[in-house]
């Protein structure tokens, strides 16, 4: 044969199933992203990931590797997630509890995780009173009115990361990103566990996105989650003359009101709420120290 036969083409098409699995994907990598309050741009930096493939992965038009890999899983009979996870197989018991709790309902995953967390609970845990939600609920200031009335130290986890690191919050998330946060933060509070037994602590807005550590937190302390309108949480926060983690984008409300729904689930496990919106500080503090006294 004097003429080459054209290869036949290997770039597969995309069925309906595929363009909607894509779809999904990005909506929840975007949704993902917002409620760690990262903007794109930040993501692209930390993850060494182009913004032009960000916008792609989050528009529905993820790398086809994808999907192959999907398809691998299918084949196999296994959930993604198994195929990508590395490392040490799981005990077999985590998986069988996996697959348990997988068919219970919402309600029903709600008591059976209440029930254990009250068989593992750390001792003295309602003597740490730890203080959840987004910026601009009014933690900081009913944690240190609220230490003051039961006569404990008041602790911004903020500050114990810094302690930490041994740089400022901004240097940590400029130098080494929010990888680096996280794992400072899981080891500032481990720490401080282990060596205090009585205090309110106010901790980060996002500590409820990394859900190890923020069962910790369920388990160790006794939680409150300081609520508010998005609305109110934007001009408190505007007020201090702050936009993170929004910066400079446009759509910080509509991207503050997704953190919020992102994050509500989280929240919603603490042990307490107490909703300042339309409150003053006042009101605010005796609200907090109503449930605290249940």
């Amino acid at each position: 044969m004097t003429t080459a036969q054209a290869e036949p083409d290997q770039t597969p098409r995309l069925e309906a199933d595929d363009s909607e699995y894509l779809r999904a994907l990005g909506e929840h990598v975007r949704d993902l992203r917002v409620r760690r309050g990262m903007t794109r741009a930040i993501l692209a930096r930390d993850s060494g990931v182009s913004l032009r493939y960000l916008a792609q992965l989050e528009g529905g038009a993820g790398n086809i590797s994808i999907l192959r890999l999907r398809q691998v899983a299918q084949a196999m009979a296994m959930p993604l997630e198994e195929i990508v996870r590395v490392g040490p197989e799981q005990p077999a018991e985590l998986t069988l509890l996996g697959q348990f709790l997988a068919r219970l309902s919402a309600a029903q995953l709600v008591e059976a995780g209440n029930l254990l967390r009250g068989a593992f609970e750390k001792i003295g845990r309602r003597q740490r009173i730890a203080l959840v939600g987004l910026r601009g609920a009014g933690k900081t200031s009913l944690g240190r009115m609220l230490a003051a009335q039961l006569q404990v130290p008041f602790i911004e986890l903020d500050k114990r990361i810094e302690q930490t690191a041994g740089m400022p919050l901004a240097e940590v998330f400029a130098l080494y990103g929010q990888s680096a946060y996280r794992r400072y933060e899981r080891r500032a509070l481990e720490e401080l566990l282990e060596t205090q037994d009585r205090f309110v602590l106010s901790t980060g807005g996002s500590i409820s996105t990394e859900p190890a550590t923020f069962d910790e937190l369920l388990t160790a302390c006794f939680t409150v989650w300081i609520k508010a309108s998005p609305a109110e949480h934007m001009a408190r926060v505007v007020a201090q003359g702050d936009r993170r983690p929004m910066g400079d984008n446009h759509e910080a409300m509509q991207d503050l009101e997704r953190i919020l729904v992102g994050r509500e689930p989280m929240y919603r496990k603490a042990d307490a709420t107490v909703n300042t919106s339309g409150l003053d500080v006042g009101q605010s503090l005796a609200e907090l120290l109503k449930q605290i006294a249940v």
